[in-house]
């Protein structure tokens, strides 16, 4: 079965959105977008070093993008606003990335497909790869959820309740840095935030409780990818980018919809 390149696509992009929808809930309520941003464009940094120094891409994205989040947090409250300090990390970590990308020499890289994602193009192993890092997600957000869930509604119920809000941060830092891992090679840098955040906030008018929120956000994400390769198979569009295309009408139609019952 995983001969078949359509179905090895189609069950990397349905991995990437069971890590993606649990933890882009969230970014979605902890009003993360930058922060996720920042994260995924850091992980272009992480691939030059990983070429460069011979090692898996995978541990390199992570240490890279887990690197930007302690830098953002050591230096948030410093006299920078958080989204002004994250936008020049963002975009400084993506620049270095790239120029260092070209020195590169006697390395064969397609940077589109780190830009934008190359999900046909996944093998058994990137395969293997991707569904390990869901695993490790979900399992960090399901071991956390009551925990994660009081820190967000309030730091002082978290003290309160014996709970950290700055490990919870760290939990949720180190599973943003998974789930760009394991992404990048599916909808690439540039796409990664857009899969956190747009299946999370299309299932919120759906939603009642924040446990149907994250179900309806995998349902949301798994159809994406679904169709979103098929009308890239018919249409002959880029694979990526119609998987968010779809994610992004489906926000549409929520949308919509809550105006309506309103």
């Amino acid at each position: 079965m995983l001969d078949d390149f359509m179905t090895r696509a189609m069950l990397a992009g349905l991995g990437v959105a069971c890590a993606a929808a649990p933890l882009g809930s969230f970014v979605v309520w902890r009003r993360m977008a930058y922060f996720g941003d920042a994260t995924a464009h850091a992980a272009i940094l992480g691939v030059a070093l990983s070429l460069a120094l011979e090692v898996s891409i995978f541990a390199g994205a992570v240490a890279v993008a887990l690197a930007m989040a302690l830098t953002v947090t050591l230096l948030s409250g410093r006299g920078h606003a958080m989204d002004t300090l994250l936008g020049v990390l963002a975009h400084s970590a993506l620049a270095f990335g790239l120029v260092a990308v070209s020195f590169l020499s006697g390395i064969r890289i397609d940077l589109m497909a780190y830009l934008f994602g190359d999900i046909l193009a996944v093998s058994a192993t990137d395969l293997a790869v991707i569904w390990a890092g869901a695993a490790l997600v979900v399992g960090l957000m399901v071991w956390r959820w009551s925990a994660l869930l009081t820190s967000t509604l309030s730091e002082e119920l978290a003290f309160a309740s014996g709970i950290n809000p700055r490990r919870e941060q760290m939990v949720l830092t180190l599973s943003l840095a998974i789930t760009v891992a394991v992404a990048i090679k599916v909808v690439g840098a540039l796409l990664i935030a857009a899969m956190l955040i747009i299946p999370a906030a299309a299932a919120r008018p759906l939603s009642r409780t924040p446990e149907q929120m994250a179900l309806t956000a995998a349902l949301i994400g798994g159809a994406s990818v679904v169709v979103g390769l098929r009308g890239a198979y018919v249409f002959d569009t880029p694979a990526g980018p119609s998987i968010v295309c779809v994610a992004a009408l489906a926000f549409i139609m929520t949308s919509v919809l809550r105006t309506v019952r309103t």
